[in-house]
């Protein structure tokens, strides 16, 4: 779709900035699963949210995907990250806005309004949503 130089372009700002709340599932024994799950890690339902937006994250690992489906940028660069909140760890994966990032590295999610071009799938584009967060290197 682009290369590096506009990978960002759809990136709106962080929380506080009109952008959704990037929930994660809190549950009774403590443990925080992104994405949420009805049932936590302890068995039992969750009992509140944390909204992601509001921390960052170290990378985990990294890949670029040059080989995309339709619609995703390309090349596509994916980050498995993981936040600490309040000492407990959250793990979750999704694009990163640069494929200059590093394991270790801090990042930041980021809203974007278009994750991929909902016209060059095969899915009606009124059938999902399109938005979501990508991660974004704390300079």
């Amino acid at each position: 779709m682009s290369d590096d130089a506009t990978l960002d372009e759809d990136a709106v700002g962080t929380a506080g900035d009109d952008a959704p709340a990037f929930e994660a599932a809190r549950y009774p024994d403590g443990s925080i699963t992104y994405p949420a799950h009805p049932v936590g890690p302890g068995g039992e339902a969750p009992v509140g949210t944390v909204d992601l937006s509001e921390h960052t994250a170290e990378v985990i690992t990294w890949t670029t995907s040059t080989a995309t489906p339709p619609g995703v940028r390309e090349p596509n660069h994916v980050a498995v990250v993981e936040f600490d909140v309040d000492g407990e760890p959250v793990r979750a994966i999704g694009q990163a806005t640069t494929g200059d990032i590093d394991i270790g590295d801090e990042v930041e999610p980021v809203y974007c309004e278009k994750l991929r071009d909902p016209e060059a799938g095969i899915r009606h584009p009124d059938s999902q949503e399109w938005d979501g967060f990508r991660f974004r290197p704390v300079e």
